[in-house]
């Protein structure tokens, strides 16, 4: 069905503005960060300094906030993506009675509140003694992570042809040398969409966090940031700006250095043996 010139322009109209709500805070971050005078709207800054960003960095605190954040995601996206892949394996390539159902239960536990299950966690935690500790919270974000990773990985796994695999076990190859040296090499993209899912939710997550940590020292850059809210209302918003360009910078990162593999995407043909 052919689209009229209104409705285009309506179309283009709706896009547009919806790209504006979203440019419009960004470029306030941006602006606010290098204008020690900032306010909470958008202004043309008298001059442009980066006081604010020397502020920010040589604060301790925030050094060591960032420490920590990159050591929570980085730690729990290598977990995520090591345990995705095995537990994957078999339900890609395994036939069960029980595939379909254990398939469901974990789409299931991808849709389950944080809210809900964080009060057992912390009795749990407390129970055990795991309030205050980094290496628990990473293993309870790795848990929580796990369910949502292993049905994305199993679904990038079903694209890989199993008869390359067949290939490799005449060659005399183990079921984990062809995970190792057949699947995963041809699932790179998909590691690193499971790798960044997986961190970015983690460099971001406030509430978990924020319950499970008592320590000032310990706790991420998700936490620390609401520092700069004062008392009575007051906020530091040049300080504030500069503080979330930075906290912005590791996953841009992170995104700029795996583009590369993503956008490859998956391309097997020919690839069997004859």
């Amino acid at each position: 069905m052919k689209i009229g010139r209104t409705e285009k322009f309506v179309h283009h109209a709706i896009l547009s503005f919806m790209a504006i709500l979203f440019v419009l805070p960004l470029l306030w971050m941006l602006v606010a960060s290098v204008d020690t005078s900032a306010i909470q709207s958008l202004k043309i800054p008298e001059a442009l300094t980066l006081d604010n960003y020397k502020s920010v960095l040589e604060d301790p605190s925030i050094i060591r906030s960032f420490v920590v954040g990159l050591f929570l995601s980085g730690g729990q996206s290598i977990i995520v993506v090591f345990i995705s892949v095995l537990a994957a394996y078999p339900l890609s390539r395994y036939r069960a009675t029980y595939k379909k159902p254990f398939l469901y239960t974990i789409l299931f536990l991808t849709s389950l509140p944080m809210t809900a299950v964080i009060v057992p966690v912390f009795q749990l935690f407390l129970l055990l003694n795991f309030v205050d500790s980094l290496w628990a919270v990473m293993l309870f974000l790795s848990g929580t992570s796990l369910p949502y990773a292993i049905w994305m990985m199993k679904n990038f796994m079903d694209s890989v042809p199993v008869e390359l695999e067949e290939s490799a076990w005449i060659d005399g190859a183990s079921v984990w040398q062809g995970i190792q040296k057949v699947v995963s090499p041809l699932m790179v993209p998909g590691i690193f969409t499971v790798l960044i899912f997986t961190y970015t939710g983690s460099w971001g997550n406030f509430f978990v966090p924020y319950i499970l940590i008592q320590s000032p020292d310990k706790m991420p850059a998700s936490v620390t940031i609401f520092q700069f809210f004062g008392n009575y209302g007051l906020v530091n918003y040049g300080q504030l700006a500069a503080f979330s360009v930075l906290y912005s910078a590791p996953v841009v990162l992170l995104y700029y250095l795996s583009q590369r593999y993503m956008s490859k995407g998956f391309s097997f043909g020919g690839a069997s043996k004859g």
